[in-house]
């Protein structure tokens, strides 16, 4: 009997790991190339809103998900003195989108898709580059350490830098600075209660999340210059919010300069001429990096993966379905990021004043902006066998 189509995936990331596992499923054989020494993430957390859930359902893992994760919606948003802007509920989060906006750890969510994956197919400590991206009549050619492998299929999910991405479309100008940097924390915090709320200053913004294992995630932004550093983050954290409303100040004094970690945000500004050029497919930020404003980077990703398991045979049929989607969704990101990140005291003004505006007439006018993106459904998709031959229906190879 022919061997199955063999899949290649580079990064063992949300996006890669949720390739591998739709993939898998799919019924191809998958080979998960991992830089790092462990699949464990960095620590932070990530919200996943129906859209992605909805991809994990496709998986098997969508309800696992949902009861290892805290429900989100009851809260809204805040200016640093503590007014609230708006203020959503998670009913009326489930009841416009059908489903539940969730948090949780980067590890759980990692852990839970990685068991999805026969014990034997990810490999850690593993760089790859890719050598050859295939055609018609020949396989991808992926390099490691330890040699040259083959594939039916390679996936790029190796992040905003990926080496795989610039290979492919060595033209295009790659991630830009957004313009400012985030810091991230996860901590427990026993006996301080609060409602999950972002908070938008001028030019700066903080969030606080609660986990359901009793830590919680809380994030910042700030406008500041490329690859500014503090000599300690948590210092840095404190200058800057220590003054703003419960319970930002709990939060800093339970931090430990360790515990925080720092990153400048870039995206892509110009979208790619595609997703795909011969065997090779990019899902997640080394296809359509975006600001964290919308909470979507990790959730397209994960939309990306099932998308891909879905026309894994026909990788045009792949970027049509989703290069249009994820610029829409980039470009809003962006938007929502400048309004968030305003600086000037008139420009700032405005903007809290018509939030408060529309959140007067309900969480439901206030959750429009996510029409189109938390209400996307996957495709359908018969995972339990191969459809199609990767290795011949594969168009647009060279």
């Amino acid at each position: 009997m022919a061997q199955s189509p063999h899949a290649i995936v580079v990064g063992g990331g949300i996006g890669g790991l949720t390739a591998a596992a739709a993939l898998h499923r799919r019924g191809l054989r998958v080979t998960v190339l991992e830089r790092a020494p462990s699949l464990a993430p960095v620590g932070a957390a990530i919200s996943l809103a129906p859209n992605a859930l909805r991809a994990l359902d496709v998986l098997g893992v969508g309800d696992r998900v949902r009861d290892l994760a805290a429900w989100q919606g009851d809260g809204g948003l805040r200016t640093p003195r503590g007014r609230w802007l708006s203020r959503t509920s998670a009913d009326a989060v489930a009841a416009r989108f059908g489903g539940p906006l969730v948090l949780l750890h980067r590890a759980t969510l990692v852990d839970t898709l990685a068991a999805l994956l026969p014990p034997d197919a990810v490999r850690t400590g593993t760089p790859a580059g890719l050598a050859d991206p295939g055609g018609t009549r020949r396989p991808a050619r992926v390099t490691t350490p330890d040699g040259e492998l083959e594939a039916d299929l390679v996936v790029a999910a190796e992040g905003i830098h990926s080496a795989v991405r610039r290979t492919l479309f060595p033209d295009h100008p790659g991630p830009v600075y957004t313009g400012f940097t985030t810091w991230r924390i996860v901590i427990p915090l026993p006996g301080v209660a609060f409602a999950s709320h972002e908070t938008w200053g001028r030019g700066s913004l903080w969030g606080s999340h609660p986990l359901k294992d009793g830590r919680v995630y809380a994030y910042a932004a700030a406008t500041a210059p490329a690859g500014e550093r503090a000599p300690d983050e948590r210092a840095e954290l404190l200058r800057r919010y220590g003054d703003w409303h419960h319970p930002v100040p709990d939060i800093l004094a339970a931090t430990r300069p360790e515990d925080v970690l720092r990153h400048d945000v870039h995206h892509l500004a110009e979208p790619l001429p595609a997703f795909h050029r011969g065997r090779v497919a990019l899902v997640g930020d080394a296809a359509h990096a975006m600001p964290p404003s919308l909470g979507q980077g990790g959730n397209q990703a994960v939309e990306d993966a099932v998308v891909l398991a879905h026309h894994c045979a026909d990788l045009p049929a792949y970027t049509a379905a989703r290069l249009p989607r994820t610029t829409a969704v980039t470009r809003q990101a962006l938007r929502t990021a400048r309004l968030s990140m305003a600086a000037h005291p008139v420009a700032v003004a405005v903007r809290d004043t018509a939030v408060a505006a529309l959140s007067a007439f309900g969480p439901g006018l206030f959750l429009r902006g996510f029409d189109g993106i938390a209400d996307w459904r996957p495709p359908r998709s018969p995972y339990a066998a191969v459809q199609a031959d990767v290795d011949t229906h594969s168009a647009d190879q060279q």
